[in-house]
């Protein structure tokens, strides 16, 4: 597991040296966009690379998702960036470790203006990955912020996955 997050953090290292400069040239908001779209593909090339082991044999494909998910749940970046992961049938897997959403079907979730977020997801997960706006709550608080999300899809475990930033 340690050689797993160490392969971690050397990937969102690079990405985000890779990053920065652009950054510095976008607008703040598309800036936003390049680094959570980035942010998303390095976790996605994460789970490739746990999927690899599946496919040479060292892992079962069960205990390869386990791995997945465990790395997502701890995976960070930035000052408060995280990552989310529901399988395409909408079931959560993974969202800050919270017990009472993490194996529930979301599908039917709506924001607080009756936008269905969690089906908007999968669609655009699906369709080869997009962005998202909707309203969401931060953890600890039950305020509804404006939320924009990245989100794409790893096909070899069925999952859509996302991250994304409050546009405040």
């Amino acid at each position: 597991m340690n050689k797993a997050l160490s392969i971690v953090w050397t990937g969102l290292f690079l990405a985000a040296v890779a990053v920065v400069p652009s950054l510095a040239q976008a607008g703040k908001s598309e800036g936003r966009d390049l680094l959570v779209k980035s942010q998303v593909e390095t976790a996605v090339s994460l789970l490739q690379a746990v999927y690899g082991k599946h496919q040479k044999g060292e892992l079962t494909l069960e205990k390869a998702k386990q791995l997945g998910a465990d790395l997502l749940r701890e995976l960070r970046y930035g000052v408060d960036g995280y990552f989310w992961a529901d399988t395409t049938a909408g079931v959560n897997l993974v969202l800050h470790g919270q017990k009472d959403t993490e194996g529930r079907n979301r599908l039917a979730d709506k924001d607080a203006k009756g936008f269905a977020y969690v089906k908007a997801f999968l669609e655009k997960g699906m369709a080869g990955g997009g962005y998202v706006e909707y309203l969401f709550t931060k953890l600890g608080d039950t305020a509804h912020y404006p939320k924009r999300s990245y989100v794409k899809l790893f096909e070899p475990f069925g999952w859509v996955i996302g991250s994304g930033y409050y546009l405040e």
